[in-house]
């Protein structure tokens, strides 16, 4: 929707307070449209949650400790605010990630092998060897449960940097590092369900995998109903939790369900709009007759919009301004002066920090070198290793999923998990300014292209 004046009329005849009003909102409005946004607001979170836990952390402890009652009729759901966040709102996070890895694999960098062999291998690289390097620190111990800590690559972040340096990254690099957090994602969410549930219980994971069979039946029919998915959603998120497997899952099972393509073949309904439109041009002038028609063409325009397209247009703004930003919140509060010595120099905390800044990188570089010499595929863009090892170690930085994963490998050790929230800030800022570094190091690109607007970013 447009802030400013309507196309047809002049700027000078606006009235001034509607003047004064576009220009009061055009900052926040081009502030938006950056591809960096998201980061920047996922930062400032961070920083505020930092702050508050230090300056206040009983307040901080206690807000995120509110109860909350969700329900309708006799059905009650009691949480905290904490768990509301990183249980509920988080599984529409999934669900939109779902979407995006659907989109992907159907229409986008992943659609064929070679597109998506380089990416994948990277991804692998930069999955096993972060895990790996933390065991090293902390196999055996206490610590050792958080091993998928360091595995994930926060793309919000990563869009942020390499927008700022895009005078030096190719695009197609940067399109690389978009397909490998997608592969990132896809191994974090496996890594979730199958080592982060509480033990599986045979008959709930039956009663979701029916959930998840209607899911399907609802695709096929090209069901465009936002309540009908919803009401899956939701069926599907109670049988998954009460199945062992965490119930964010049910968002990335639903994601894939939503149907990719629209229910009619392009070419049909843009053959008949165009019939429609020159039968309106030669038929005369009858303004009823007219806004007919044009509500005639929105809905045929409707039916080129598949389901999953018009889901991750209406939900990933509030997903990058929304709900990104309260997990950020609420799980980045670590109390400095509360860490004694041994935490900040535990396993934990430099395992996590060094899988990120060193595993990361080391993991991404040597696995996609391999490939691309063993003649998989070539470097992305002709780019040269100097900026092959720049956006690979900008991709250490893992945040959003890193903290969740924390979470989940250590829910009741406070100890740990203030260790793990220490190291995935300390590796995510290092791994950021080393990547940062690197880049500005290597030479400008020769046709510094824009980078690709990513679907958890704002459009």
């Amino acid at each position: 929707m447009a802030l400013g004046p309507p196309p047809d009329r002049a700027p000078d005849r606006a009235p001034a307070g509607s003047r004064l009003f576009a220009v009061a909102l055009r900052p926040l409005q081009a502030f938006f449209r950056l591809e960096a946004a998201s980061g920047l607001v996922l930062l400032g979170c961070a920083v505020a949650a930092l702050a508050w836990a230090n300056l206040a952390h009983p307040s901080y402890r206690a807000v995120f400790a509110t109860p909350v009652t969700v329900g309708i009729g006799g059905v009650v759901a009691r949480f905290s605010l904490l768990q509301l966040v990183n249980d509920g709102l988080m599984t529409l996070f999934f669900f939109v990630v779902g979407m995006e890895i659907k989109g992907e694999l159907v229409h986008g960098e992943l659609r064929t092998f070679p597109q998506a062999a380089l990416p994948a291998v990277a991804a692998v690289g930069g999955m096993v060897v972060p895990a790996a390097l933390f065991l090293a620190f902390n196999a055996g111990g206490p610590g050792a449960p958080g091993w998928g800590i360091p595995m994930a690559t926060d793309i919000a972040f990563c869009v942020g940097v390499l927008t700022l340096l895009r005078g030096r990254v190719p695009r197609a690099l940067v399109v690389f590092v978009t397909a490998l957090a997608i592969f990132d994602d896809i191994g974090g969410i496996l890594v979730i369900a199958a080592f982060y549930g509480t033990g599986v219980h045979v008959s709930w994971l039956l009663g979701a995998a029916a959930v998840a069979g209607g899911a399907l039946a609802l695709a096929r029919a090209q069901v465009r109903s936002a309540a009908a998915w919803t009401v899956a959603g939701a069926v599907l998120w109670a049988a998954l939790h009460h199945s062992g497997i965490h119930a964010t899952i049910a968002g990335v099972v639903l994601g894939l369900a939503v149907p990719a393509s629209p229910r009619r073949p392009p070419r049909d309904v843009l053959r008949e709009l165009s019939a429609h439109a020159g039968a309106l041009a030669r038929g005369g002038a009858e303004e009823e007759r007219d806004q007919a028609a044009v509500t005639g063409i929105e809905e045929g325009l409707a039916e080129l919009d598949a389901p999953l397209t018009r889901f991750v247009h209406a939900l990933h703004p509030w997903i990058a301004f929304g709900v990104m930003p309260l997990f950020a919140l609420a799980n980045s509060g670590v109390s400095l002066a509360a860490l004694d010595r041994s935490q900040l120099t535990g396993g934990v905390a430099l395992g996590t920090t060094i899988a990120l800044v060193v595993g990361k990188p080391l993991g991404i570089f040597a696995f996609t070198a391999a490939a691309a010499a063993a003649g998989l595929a070539r470097l992305p863009g002709g780019a040269s290793r100097a900026k092959l090892l720049g956006v690979s170690a900008v991709a250490g930085i893992g945040f959003t999923v890193a903290l969740f994963i924390a979470g989940l490998a250590y829910p009741g050790s406070p100890r740990l998990l203030d260790e793990a929230k220490l190291g995935i800030l300390a590796g995510s800022l290092l791994s950021g300014v080393a990547g940062a570094l690197l880049l500005r190091a290597t030479g400008p690109v020769q046709a510094a292209g824009r980078a690709p607007r990513l679907t958890r970013d704002p459009p």
